[in-house]
């Protein structure tokens, strides 16, 4: 358990509009206003792979985010950066459901 300290914040938006337009113009916003806070150490954002429709996956989503902390710290003041407040604030009126797993992970 010593190995795991970073922090991987994982997060799938099912929207309202689900059109391919309105999942471009949501990664845009990750990639603008998620991305490059301190004591990140690995920034993904993207949208749900068609063509992996296996049993196994959940499909409950149409954008994704990844996001790995170099700490519980560094996550916790990611949560309160205004740069994510004014993501929350811009994007969440085409948010049907938020998802959020959060995992202390290593490598």
């Amino acid at each position: 358990m010593e190995n795991l300290t970073q922090i991987a914040h994982n997060v799938y938006f099912t929207l309202k509009d689900k059109s391919p337009e309105a999942q471009l113009k949501l990664v845009k916003a990750c990639q603008k206003y998620l991305s490059g806070h301190p004591g990140c150490v690995f920034f993904a954002a993207g949208v749900l792979t068609e063509e992996l429709n296996r049993p196994v996956n959940d499909r409950a989503f149409q954008v994704a985010l990844h996001v790995i902390f170099d700490s519980l710290e560094s996550q916790n003041a990611y949560q309160v950066a205004e740069r994510h407040l004014q993501f929350i604030e811009e994007n969440k009126e085409n948010w049907e459901s938020v998802r959020v797993f959060d995992s202390t992970v290593g490598s």
